[in-house]
């Protein structure tokens, strides 16, 4: 093996015709006729090397902006690099192969065909990596904390008992991976069941995407999302089809779900916060139990903005103060949402309805009690034991099974839609 090593060559960035087939995680293949990929890569490549001349010249020397951008391309770039070496390598071997086999050499050929196995492998895997790296990213995917909202639909008493279910498996999931959680409001029924409610979910690191140097970074493990980019596709209404406690016969009810990225208030970006001036602030008395308190003080706070009718109302906790803080938190969360949801619409780009009305019909995944099996209407994923999945919390759990498929099925989206945009 030793011989097999000496060919080992410097890394080029110079070729990017070894994209012979590449698949991502649905089996579906990018081939090097492709000019979205190939085209991508390039203008990718060029770029950062661009960049990194920029700030070698000292021109522009701690500039944030060419950092940032630089490092979002490092990705591509490192990948590139390395293939390129692979490829030189693996036609180096083909070379040594050749005279191995001229001068009968089987051990030398055994060693050569091994080598060049190892390579192919490792390009190919490579090139699925370089796929996913060339894919635009949700910057809302790591360290952005997220506003998750439950609310009962159809099914009354049922729904409320099931939105509770739900509730209490993401808030399992949010622990095991050490976030915290913040109440923004919760409604409830007087059989432990949830009409709607708020959370904040923290993990308590900042975001940004950074993938630095390492070509070996999974850039889709589930490990480096944070609340959004876990929790995102759950939004959506969750069909439940069981027999109620107080019943025997078998009831559909739904529960909609909506997961909106949580604006960095202390990020000092104007975008991030929205203009006192566009607020209706009112305060009121807490309704429902409360003793005494409910009667006396004017804490509950309701927040409206004006210019989209968006309303976010809290009385959980006594202090006015506090209830204002995080009425605040979710108007903001909602109103940015709303905005996104418009911004992609106007582009064009796929998005199902994030609450939708609660009915029935508008569902992204069921869970059938009888059978024990959940199935995601998107992904086309049918899972059984439900118990299990909704008390594993974050390993094995309800988000953490379902992510990967709906990440994978939103990449193919995406796939499609930039080479749909270079024909």
């Amino acid at each position: 093996m030793a011989a097999v090593s000496i060919f080992r060559l410097s890394a080029s960035i110079r070729s990017l015709s070894w994209v012979s087939k590449v698949c991502s995680a649905q089996s579906r293949c990018i081939t090097a006729a492709s000019p979205a990929v190939t085209r991508r890569v390039e203008t990718m490549v060029a770029r950062h090397a661009e960049i990194v001349e920029m700030l070698n010249s000292g021109e522009h020397a701690g500039s944030a902006s060419l950092g940032k951008e630089m490092s979002q391309l490092a990705l591509v770039a490192c990948i590139t690099g390395k293939t390129g070496e692979l490829r030189q390598e693996l036609t180096s071997l083909k070379e040594l192969l050749i005279d191995a086999e001229s001068e009968g050499d089987v051990e030398m050929e055994e060693e050569c065909s091994s080598e060049m196995d190892r390579i192919n492998d490792e390009m190919q895997a490579l090139g699925a990596q370089l796929v996913e790296a060339i894919l635009p990213r949700d910057e809302n995917d790591i360290g952005t904390d997220a506003v998750l909202e439950v609310r009962a639909g159809t099914g009354g008493d049922e729904a409320a008992l099931f939105a509770a279910e739900l509730l209490a498996t993401f808030e399992k999931t949010a622990k095991g991976r050490g976030w915290t959680l913040e109440s923004l409001g919760k409604t409830t029924t007087d059989i432990g069941g949830v009409k709607e409610a708020a959370v904040l979910i923290s993990s308590g690191s900042g975001g940004g995407y950074y993938f630095g140097d390492d070509e070996n970074v999974d850039v889709e493990s589930l490990d480096r999302l944070g609340p959004y980019g876990l929790f995102k596709f759950e939004s959506g209404v969750h069909r439940v089809q069981r027999v109620p406690v107080n019943d025997v016969r078998i009831h559909t009810s739904a529960v909609s779900v909506a997961v909106l990225p949580s604006i960095d208030e202390s990020s000092g970006d104007p975008k991030d916060t929205l203009p006192m001036s566009e607020l209706k602030i009112e305060t009121m008395r807490a309704s429902g139990a409360g003793g005494q308190h409910v009667n006396t003080t004017d804490s509950a706070v309701r927040i409206t903005h004006v210019p989209s009718g968006i309303t976010a109302s809290i009385q959980d906790e006594r202090s006015q103060h506090k209830n204002k803080a995080k009425a605040l938190k979710l108007i903001t969360a909602r109103v940015r949402d709303k905005i996104r949801e418009e911004e992609e619409r106007e582009r064009g780009d796929a998005r199902a309805n994030l609450m939708g009305g609660g009915d029935r019909s508008e569902r992204i995944r069921t869970y059938n009690w009888p059978q024990d099996r959940i199935t995601d209407h998107r992904s086309k994923q049918t899972e059984h034991g439900i118990s299990k999945l909704f008390e594993s919390g974050a390993g094995n759990g309800l988000v953490s099974v379902f992510a990967p498929s709906m990440r994978s099925m939103h990449k193919e989206l995406m796939l499609k839609e930039m080479e749909d945009e270079k024909r």
